[in-house]
């Protein structure tokens, strides 16, 4: 099965050939997605970062009332930096039945497909709106999703339900997992190595943190949901880094960590018992020392999972247009979770899979295409 709308090919094109590195700008990006929903009639809100290096889009068709179909997705894309591609990774080529570039599969081939159809959307009258949510930097920690979020209501139309177009093979998705990021500074005192009595080595106390959170990691695979692959919550040390030389006792250590949490997993607790521990117990064993001895926790990103909603108007639809007779979860993090803490129904379902996600030769199979062409013209079809 091929891609049926030259006009989907098209935009995969264009869209990859942006170079949208989180590291990077989208805005010329959403400049020229701008320009051409506004020339298709589209309703179109650009949403500047705070340093107006970036922008969120929302844009929507149809008639301008409340509610109505929102499909989500991100334009940022990982590095390719390192990675062994075979061509350019923003120039498409096909090869095989499949189109290959960074962002075929994660996920600007969904954005494509929606805005190829608008011509159909408009061309129809349409009893509630289709909208588009399309945020910068989800890959780094969702930044930009909650500034679309938090403009629902005021400058922008709430819609009834989200659907997020990660890549799922066009699979119905109602749960997924969260993702937290947390940096540690351990600040203790510097000393001459032959004296330890009279220094506070930070990397020995940040070695009782590292403990702790071994222990944590051990803890949450007790609490099992077998839905989930792996089927626990997991927690990982990404980075440490302190010192300076071998016979300095070292004044800072600095832990990045994180974890992904099933989605009823409280993670304000989690980070408040870590932090506890360490004010409580590792701390006082500093300033026993060295007074002025800090420990500095940053909760650098904080995104719920989407969690399974047995009366969710997203996902009811979603099943009833594909024809899936079972939904499914996954690990990876999404926007999805900020819209439903946000009170909007949603559910996660796009083409292409994961696995090809951020991966060198990252490619998207065209009978992915074709089948995110299908569902969408059915909810064209279900809302005309």
């Amino acid at each position: 099965m091929d891609a049926r709308n030259p006009a989907s090919r098209d935009l995969i094109e264009r869209l990859v050939g942006f170079d949208t590195t989180s590291s990077k700008s989208n805005l010329a990006l959403i400049d020229e997605v701008a320009d051409y929903l506004r020339d298709h009639g589209a309703r179109v809100h650009v949403l500047a970062s705070d340093d107006r290096t970036k922008a969120n889009l929302f844009a929507s068709v149809g008639p301008d009332v409340a509610g109505g179909i929102c499909f989500s997705g991100h334009t940022d894309v990982v590095p390719v930096d390192g990675q062994p591609w075979d061509s350019d990774p923003f120039e498409v080529v096909e090869h095989d039945g499949r189109l290959y570039g960074r962002g075929t599969a994660d996920m600007k081939s969904f954005i494509a497909v929606g805005l190829a159809l608008v011509p159909e959307m408009t061309g129809r009258q349409l009893s509630a709106p289709i909208h588009f949510a399309l945020s910068y930097d989800e890959e780094t920690g969702c930044h930009g999703a909650p500034h679309i979020i938090a403009a629902f209501d005021d400058a922008l139309p709430r819609p009834d339900l989200v659907i997020v177009g990660e890549p799922t093979e066009m699979k119905v998705v109602n749960a997924n997992k969260g993702i937290v990021v947390v940096t540690t500074v351990v600040t203790g005192l510097e000393a001459h190595s032959s004296l330890t009595d009279r220094g506070v080595n930070a990397i020995f106390q940040g070695g009782h943190l590292l403990r702790y959170l071994e222990d944590q990691a051990l803890e949450f695979r007790t609490h099992r949901d077998a839905d989930f692959d792996p089927p626990y919550s997991t927690l990982s040390v990404g980075t440490i880094a302190g010192g300076t030389a071998v016979n300095i006792i070292p004044r800072q250590c600095t832990i990045q960590w994180e974890f992904r949490p099933l989605p009823e997993v409280d993670i304000a607790a989690v980070v408040a018992a870590y932090d506890d521990f360490a004010t409580e117990t590792v701390l006082p064993e500093m300033r026993a020392v060295h007074p002025e001895a800090t420990i500095e926790t940053t909760l650098v990103v904080s995104v719920p999972g989407l969690a399974p909603d047995p009366d969710s108007a997203a996902e009811a639809l979603v099943r009833r247009l594909t024809g899936a007779n079972r939904s499914h979860t996954v690990s990876f993090a999404a926007e999805a979770g900020l819209f439903q803490a946000a009170g909007i129904p949603t559910v996660i379902c796009g083409p292409g899979a994961i696995g090809q996600a951020h991966q060198p030769n990252e490619f998207i199979a065209l009978d992915q295409i074709a089948k995110c062409e299908d569902f969408m013209r059915r909810v064209i079809d279900d809302v005309a």
